[in-house]
C-alpha cells in the first residue's frame, strides 16, 4: 500500500475529491483501512446496498452492470462513491481481477462525520459530483 502521503494524492485525483483541501484529503485518508481482496472476490454487488467507497491501490478489479462487463478499475481509480453519499444501492458489481485486489475503503460513518464538521469538504463534494453529472450530460448530447 502507498504511504500516506501518496493516498492523499491518489485520493485527490479522484474527480468528487479534487476540490477537497489537501489538509482534509489527509484526514479522510487517515480515516479510512486498507482492505484485501482474492482474485474473483465480490467487493460490491449491483443493487445491494453499500456503505463505502474504495480507492484501488493495488491490483485491479471487473466492473459489471447489469451483467454486462463495463471495464477494469485499476490503481488510482475509485467505486462506490455515490453509495458512500446517498446509501442507495450500488449501481455496478465489482469483482477483484486475477491478480488480486487492494483498496482503501472508506465508510459512511468514517466519513459522515467529516462532513458535518467541515462544510467545506460537503462544498467541494457538490462541485465534484456537478462537474460529473455536467460530463454525463455532454456524453449523452454528443451521442
Amino acid at each position: 500500500m502507498a504511504a500516506n502521503e501518496d493516498l492523499t494524492q491518489m485520493l485527490a485525483a479522484v474527480d468528487i475529491f479534487r476540490e477537497v483541501p489537501p489538509k482534509m484529503l489527509k484526514r479522510i485518508a487517515d480515516s479510512g483501512k486498507v482492505v484485501d481482496f482474492a482474485p474473483g472476490h465480490e467487493v460490491t454487488t449491483g443493487g445491494s446496498h453499500g456503505v463505502a467507497f474504495h480507492l484501488v491501490t493495488d491490483g485491479s478489479a471487473e466492473v459489471e452492470v447489469g451483467g454486462r462487463p463495463r471495464g477494469t478499475l485499476r490503481p488510482g481509480q475509485g467505486f462506490g462513491e455515490i453509495s458512500l453519499i446517498d446509501g442507495l444501492p450500488r449501481s455496478a458489481t465489482v469483482r477483484a481481477g486475477d491478480g488480486g485486489l487492494q483498496t482503501f475503503a472508506l465508510s459512511a460513518w468514517e466519513f459522515r462525520p467529516l462532513l458535518e464538521e467541515n462544510p467545506t469538504v460537503a462544498y467541494a463534494l457538490l462541485k465534484g459530483l456537478c462537474a460529473r453529472l455536467r460530463a454525463a450530460e455532454a456524453a449523452l448530447d454528443a451521442s
